[in-house]
């Protein structure tokens, strides 16, 4: 059994020591008070001084698709619609080592802008939870459904969702596997249904891109007559288990029925501003609902980064601009989306820093201009620091960056280079 002690730290504006045994929080308490018999009971135990550092659980990205790290500027300044298809045609290049590659580089982004967990929705799967183990994050990984309405395609995808989650019983704990259905507009109705159906079987989270564009909206009531939320719910396919994408363009029948199903629903601001799909989430509706909501950063595609700070940011901004509110969003609200709302969805002990919760920790150095007023910790580091305050992470209890340094990223990214010139 080893441990990790954190002292003089601060944990909800109080100074305190973190007493972490193996991956779990074990113990909170004020700062220099003796150690007990827990402490002790660890056979090795490292001491760390964060004096004037400040603890915050890891932060939690409902939704990307890692691999897309090295597309960045694939399609830029046009319409989702082509640049979709523009994205369809570059993946036809990718192979696992390009998977396996470019994940590691969405790790080592995401651990310096403070992520300790994301649930990624991609190809080859096998190639990204490689990369996810020798990172250290944790994840949980999407097979995607997406067959064009093509049966041949459709069927290959069923055999291959099948080996996948086969080899996923004997993946370790840091990572778990999930079920992706792209969207009603990319997926047959006889594979969405095949795809839901198997994850029911077998206890897995179903996550998707759900009223993304409006567009697909138009498209969807033309093509079925309601919009893609009540055709998702009359198939049976929303539940509790259901992690939804975007749900951007939606109205008041559409927040009921997701209400009354109990799906989780993802705010993707950076990615939905920059392909023009619209700006107006209606958090306070799904909120009032009584709806789990939660952040994502999207692809580098689309969003160009993977910074759930940014992300957290920017979208108290637009609800406020939208609304013409400065209430919206609060900040201890803001901070739930990006963390324990998240890790609630997916089912995991984190998000917290609480005794018994996995051992997800950002520590954050206050010792800069941002954080000199008096304001409220999270007005400073939300509103007007940036993520680069992020000193250390710790998750499942081991530091993947410490003092800003992450081990092999000089030579991630210089396998990530070689890539590159075959890709676009």
């Amino acid at each position: 059994m080893s441990g990790l002690l954190l002292k003089n730290i601060i944990v909800g504006g109080r100074e305190s020591d973190i007493f972490i045994k193996d991956n779990i929080i074990g113990k909170i308490c004020p700062a220099g008070e003796p150690e007990d018999g827990e402490t002790g009971a660890c056979e090795d135990v490292e001491t760390v001084d964060c004096g004037g550092m400040t603890a915050l659980p890891g932060l939690v990205n409902a939704h990307t698709h890692a691999a897309m790290s090295l597309f960045r500027g694939v399609g830029e300044d046009i319409c989702f619609a082509d640049w979709i298809d523009r994205i369809w045609e570059v993946e036809k290049k990718v192979d696992e080592e390009y998977i396996y590659t470019a994940t590691k580089v969405a790790c080592i982004e995401m651990i310096r802008t403070g992520t300790t967990t994301f649930l990624d929705q991609y190809w080859m799967v096998p190639a990204a939870e490689k990369a996810v183990r020798e990172m250290g994050l944790r994840a949980v990984l999407s097979y995607v459904h997406l067959d064009h309405y093509d049966r041949k395609l459709a069927d290959r995808q069923k055999e291959e969702c099948e080996a996948v989650f086969e080899a996923s019983l004997s993946w370790p704990g840091n990572t778990g596997f999930s079920i992706g259905i792209h969207s009603v507009y990319s997926v047959s109705e006889e594979l969405i249904l095949w795809a839901a159906d198997f994850a029911r079987r077998h206890g897995l989270k179903i996550n998707l891109h759900l009223s993304e564009t409006e567009k697909e909206v138009l498209d969807c009531r033309a093509a079925h007559g309601v919009s893609p939320v009540r055709f998702l719910d009359n198939l049976g396919v929303l539940g509790p288990d259901v992690i939804a994408a975007h749900t951007l363009w939606l109205d008041q029948d559409d927040i009921s029925i997701l209400a009354r199903r109990k799906v989780t629903c993802v705010h993707n601001v950076n990615s939905n501003l920059k392909l023009a799909s619209g700006y107006r989430f209606r958090y306070n509706e799904m909120r009032d609902a009584g709806i789990n909501l939660c952040l994502g950063t999207d692809g580098c595609a689309s969003s160009n980064n993977l910074d759930m700070h940014e992300a957290m940011k920017t979208a108290a901004l637009i609800q406020k601009a939208w609304r013409g509110d400065p209430a919206a969003m609060p900040l201890a609200e803001l901070m739930a989306m990006a963390t324990v709302n998240a890790a609630d969805a997916l089912g995991l002990n984190t998000g917290r820093l609480e005794p018994g919760c996995l051992a997800d920790i950002i520590i954050v150095d206050t010792d800069s201009s941002f954080f000199l007023s008096n304001a409220p910790f999270l007005a400073n580091f939300i509103y007007s620091a940036h993520s680069d305050c992020i000193d250390s992470v710790i998750c499942d209890g081991k530091f993947l960056m410490r003092h800003r340094e992450i081990p092999g990223e000089k030579e991630i990214l210089s396998e990530a280079r070689k890539l590159l010139d075959g890709l676009c």
